[in-house]
């Protein structure tokens, strides 16, 4: 959470819109999303797609936390770029690679050659070939000229969409017809996923790297998206609906393509090099946003620290950290500017909150610091609202739910109550994650090396390490094999 962000959040806020992108979409994977590519010479005015480039850059650029300034990391993808674009659909094509400050593992396009990657995304990779595979994957798109298709495509689902919803006089029909056009735009959308994995994968093999890398890469990404979600599960937007095919059919699709080109075994991987390159890379949140350690959430510029009960996985965001349990309860925690309330149940009762319980605001104390709790209900839910006061900021705590019981309460109460400031000492302990290469001894196990690293919950490090190495429990690693481990 940003501290300039949170500290912006003057404006009142409907506590109800958050709720089903919060429910059903928190995840902690995107999975190479694209946001557009370039098109064919003659299908838009010369220049074109470089000025919707241009334009969209430093949109993405904020809304991704800055670009990530790192020599390793630049060399990486510097290795990489002139040996793909050599090789693509069109080498006369010229493009442009930002590395985005975000711990989301993603990547994605913009017309006029802008390509992304996320730091999170190059912490996930295990060597160069992996990253070349997602380069190329992004690559494939621009030249197979998807943004202009794609657009064609959503601006028909739209009119469909904006003509049943105006006319239409059954609700029944309006409902199945804007179904309809949403699961037409999500194949379409899928076809040009698999036929970007396709040409990645060719360019892969031209280019001399190991053609296997999609495959591998899009099953380790599959494999981190379970660990960040709740319960093991996915998402719980059907996969339809989804803009990517399921990862088994990409894995499966990758694999196929892979062996056109030759047996597992052919091309250059570039594990050590590559992963000299990230060694020391920040992992996870920055630090201006605050840190993630388990189930707490911790601001060394704020000075102020709460966790979350068992059973829920904090996310942060750039305006909120945002958490659920997996079992239809939400919650939310951000912050709002209270230099015009003199008393915290003024600003309870001024309108932020829709559906209030009036007799339900009551003052508390929490870790010396004053507070004010009330509930409201409104469209179905129940929420439970506690603000701390510190000075003119009020950190608010939001817990939502269907169904609420007295776990629901519990929960409420538990977190509302962990938020304290920090000291000065535990300010000046708190430190950054980063990617740590070492180095194994002869019949090092993967429970062994996992034992150091830092940021997760101890019975989750095997599990993340293994992810992050592409390895098992029943791995024995030899003298010198460089692993990757998260320290802070």
């Amino acid at each position: 959470m940003n501290v300039a962000c949170f500290k912006k959040s003057v404006r009142f806020w409907r506590i109800t819109v958050w709720l089903v992108a919060l429910l059903f979409g928190l995840s902690g994977c995107q999975m190479l999303q694209n946001a557009g590519y370039s098109p064919r010479p003659g299908t838009l005015r010369p220049g074109l797609a470089a000025d919707i480039g241009a334009r969209e850059h430093p949109r993405v650029v904020a809304t991704y936390g800055g670009i990530y300034e790192d020599g390793g990391t630049e060399r990486a993808i510097a290795k990489v770029v002139g040996r793909l674009v050599a090789v693509s659909d069109d080498p006369g094509l010229k493009y442009r690679i930002t590395i985005l400050n975000s711990p989301a593992v993603n990547a994605f396009a913009l017309p006029g050659g802008y390509l992304y990657v996320t730091r999170g995304l190059l912490a996930l990779a295990n060597d160069t070939s992996e990253l070349a595979a997602v380069l190329a994957h992004e690559m494939a798109h621009v030249t197979a000229n998807h943004a202009i298709k794609r657009k064609q495509q959503a601006d028909q689902a739209e009119l469909v969409n904006r003509v049943m919803s105006n006319v239409g006089k059954s609700p029944e029909a309006i409902e199945k017809a804007i179904k309809e056009t949403q699961m037409q735009f999500a194949r379409f959308s899928q076809e040009q996923e698999l036929q970007a994995d396709d040409i990645g994968v060719r360019t892969l093999g031209a280019a001399g790297y190991d053609p296997y890398a999609a495959a591998r890469f899009l099953k380790t990404m599959g494999d981190f998206a379970r660990f960040q979600s709740l319960q093991g599960e996915t998402s719980q937007v059907p996969d339809f609906l989804s803009s990517h095919p399921n990862t088994p059919e990409r894995v499966k699709r990758a694999i196929l393509s892979a062996r056109k080109i030759g047996a597992p075994g052919i091309g250059r991987r570039d594990k050590a090099s590559y992963l000299a390159d990230i060694d020391g890379m920040l992992y996870g949140d920055d630090p201006l946003e605050g840190f993630i350690r388990g189930r707490s959430f911790l601001h060394k510029a704020l000075g102020i620290s709460f966790y979350v009960p068992r059973g829920y996985v904090p996310e942060n965001s750039p305006d909120a950290v945002l958490a659920s349990n997996g079992r239809g309860t939400a919650m939310r925690f951000d912050g709002a500017d209270l230099s015009g309330f003199e008393e915290l149940e003024d600003y309870m009762r001024s309108g932020w909150i829709n559906g209030l319980v009036d007799n339900s605001v009551r003052p508390a104390t929490v870790n010396g610091l004053p507070a004010m709790i009330g509930s409201a209900v409104t469209d179905g839910w129940s929420f439970r609202i506690g603000v701390v006061r510190i000075g003119a900021t009020g950190y608010r705590f939001i817990f939502a739910s269907r169904t609420p019981n007295r776990r629901f309460v519990d929960d409420f109460e538990r977190t509302l109550h962990s938020f304290k400031q920090l000291s000065p000492a535990e300010q000046a302990r708190l430190r950054p994650l980063r990617v740590k290469v070492v180095y194994a001894r002869e019949g090092d196990t993967a429970s062994r090396l996992a034992v150091g690293m830092s940021g997760v919950e101890a019975e989750r490090r095997l599990q993340l390490f293994m992810i992050l190495n592409q390895v098992n429990k029943a791995t024995r690693f030899h003298k010198g094999d460089p692993v990757k481990v998260i320290v802070d």
